[in-house]
């Protein structure tokens, strides 16, 4: 059972999210919150596997509620899934950052809430790439955009190969397909990464990839 946590200041969305969540056999939503000072209270009492978390909220924004959760050890196994009107919100990006582990649409469809859910309980990336890329290419290219440039002098040229690819969009089948490796090796490769640069999950390497300047593959 995915426990969920669901904060939004909208009373009416929180109940439909519910709904379409409560639905599902493996999806239990434990919680509801209206602001990021209220999410991060609720967090801590029932340690939700998935916070749906809005960015705009009176009080504590969502930003910060993201910040604060992720950066408490105590709810570490917690994974925010920021909810964002916009493909290119500028809040998206700082919420990733932040170490939410990706973003939907308000305007997806109930079948892709569900999935992104479920995607993200398992640590894997939500993105489509034609999202992924046009929210990273606008903000890390952007003029006077910050970047950390983190160090990638500790990977192996075969980590460096998988986290170019991770940062393409592409999922665990298609990168053990392009190397010609197994599932399972691809899996070892970016459980190495995530420790190597510190990574909370999937998202955050893919916003390290692009802070290093390694390029997505052409294709």
């Amino acid at each position: 059972m995915i426990r969920v946590l669901l904060v939004d200041d909208q009373p009416l969305l929180r109940h439909s999210l519910a709904m379409i969540l409560g639905k599902e056999t493996d999806l239990e939503v434990v919680a509801q919150a209206g602001d990021g000072a209220e999410a991060e209270s609720q967090a801590r009492a029932h340690q939700p596997d998935v916070i749906l978390m809005d960015i705009r909220m009176p009080r504590v924004d969502g930003l910060e509620a993201t910040r604060r959760i992720c950066r408490d050890p105590e709810l570490r196994a917690c994974r925010v899934l920021v909810l964002s009107m916009f493909e290119l919100d500028e809040y998206v990006h700082e919420a990733l950052r932040a170490g939410a582990s990706g973003f939907l649409l308000k305007d997806a469809h109930p079948e892709e809430l569900i999935e992104a859910v479920r995607r993200t309980h398992r640590g894997e990336s939500l993105f489509a790439p034609s999202i992924l890329t046009r929210l990273i290419d606008h903000f890390v290219s952007a003029p006077g955009a910050t970047r950390d440039r983190p160090s990638l002098r500790g990977l192996t040229a075969r980590e460096v190969e998988v986290l170019t690819l991770v940062a393409g969009g592409l999922s665990n089948d298609e990168i053990a397909e392009a190397l010609v490796i197994s599932v399972k090796t691809v899996k070892t490769h970016l459980t190495h990464l995530l420790a190597k640069l510190r990574a909370r999950d999937r998202a955050q390497l893919v916003i390290a990839a692009y802070d290093a300047g390694l390029k997505r593959p052409r294709g």
